[in-house]
């Protein structure tokens, strides 16, 4: 507990208004990183950014229709976009892919279906539209860049049932390399 002297200020100076300031944006910033230090819920939609806020959003469902997984949730799917974002910062050939992409596919779903890729509420709709630019270099890019941004995260490893890396501890023939149930 912090103690306040008779003017109201900590022993750092720090006023009560101020201390109570400095308490609030900490526990909103705790509140939007989660203890796995990943922006949580829809939080990722106001984090800077290359792709326009849209894009970026449409690129998170298509990252879960591509490799669908009720289990994880979007911040997971947000983490593998980001990764693709990064690399769209510092090439402008990548950011005109990724948003030429992306205008295309919402522009095919429009047609389709009377909404953008990101609003067809139904996952077969929406996997229909990706089949059908699956051999294109925008959808190529993307998946490929996903498979490694989703399924590299260490967090998601234990919902898979892989333990890591075995090397430095000696191995899995000691370590239950054959525990796997679901395998028949």
């Amino acid at each position: 507990m912090t103690h306040l002297d008779f003017r109201g200020q900590t022993p750092s100076g720090l006023s009560r208004r101020g201390f109570l300031k400095a308490a609030a944006g900490t526990t909103l910033l705790a509140m939007t990183i989660g203890a796995d230090g990943l922006v949580s819920g829809k939080a990722w939609a106001q984090m800077p950014k290359a792709t326009k806020p849209e894009t970026f959003a449409s690129l998170v469902q298509m990252s879960r229709d591509c490799y669908p997984h009720d289990r994880i949730e979007d911040k997971f799917y947000a983490t593998a976009v980001e990764i693709i974002d990064e690399a769209a910062r510092s090439s402008p050939e990548q950011l005109t892919l990724l948003e030429d992409g992306m205008g295309a596919l919402d522009k095919a779903a429009s047609e389709a279906h009377g909404s953008p890729y990101a609003k067809i509420a139904r996952e077969e709709d929406r996997v229909a539209l990706l089949k059908a630019i699956e051999d294109g270099p925008f959808f190529q890019k993307v998946r490929s860049n996903l498979v490694v941004g989703l399924y590299n995260q260490k967090d998601l490893w234990p919902i898979f049932g892989y333990e890591g890396a075995s090397a430095d501890k000696g191995g899995y023939i000691e370590r239950g390399f054959d525990d796997i149930a679901w395998l028949a």
